[in-house]
């Protein structure tokens, strides 16, 4: 495990028995960012760094019954607790890095990932991965259920222009990993990126 990864684990496993209590008003903005992203019915997606689960709901109900909904996480808390609020019954979780997906290339119709680039030591690499295992055509959502600007002043400091999640940045990142940045929603009360997967160069 690189230390990378240990820290990840030892910033969420602590927190993750409290997580669900501590955000109690997130869900209208998860479900309108699952809307936003829409997996097809019947489809197949994935929530990466899905935490507690909360977009799995969400995500059963775009897919339906016979849709297939993964949770992935790296943090085994995170997975428990998602399994303490019984998403293990309309969602397969598994413990793996979102960097190394244990998925076959093109598996997925879309995919959801909350609050994830900020915990990868190689952000390209992740969105690369989220590629690999994405079909040509399929959707991203890059979310967050705050915006930047109040997320910065929640923790103390000001926005950067380094800040990969900044417009100019994030569209350039998914351009060099495979994907074509659609929209960019980077307001007060959540941050929401859409991309959907390039076809593979010859």
């Amino acid at each position: 495990m690189s230390g990378d990864l240990a820290a990840t684990r030892a910033f969420f496993g602590p927190r993750a028995a409290g997580w669900e209590i501590k955000f109690p008003d997130d869900g209208p903005r998860y479900r309108q960012a699952v809307a936003d992203l829409a997996p097809p019915a019947g489809g197949a997606v994935a929530d990466v760094a899905c935490g507690t689960g909360r977009a799995l709901p969400e995500l059963r109900d775009a897919v339906g019954p016979n849709g297939t909904v993964l949770g992935i996480d790296v943090t085994a808390e995170m997975l428990a607790e998602a399994v303490a609020c019984g998403r293990d019954e309309i969602a397969t979780l598994v413990l793996a890095d979102a960097t190394r997906l244990p998925l076959p290339t093109g598996r997925l119709d879309a995919v959801f990932a909350a609050g994830l680039l900020a915990h990868l030591a190689d952000p390209d690499a992740g969105l690369a991965e989220l590629a690999r295992v994405c079909r040509p055509g399929g959707r991203l959502a890059v979310f967050h259920p705050i915006g930047r600007a109040a997320l910065a002043r929640r923790h103390g400091h000001e926005l950067s222009t380094e800040d990969l999640r900044a417009e100019p940045n994030i569209r350039a990142a998914l351009g060099r990993t495979g994907w074509h940045c659609d929209s960019v929603d980077d307001g007060e009360d959540r941050y929401l990126v859409l991309a959907t997967r390039e076809l593979p160069h010859a």
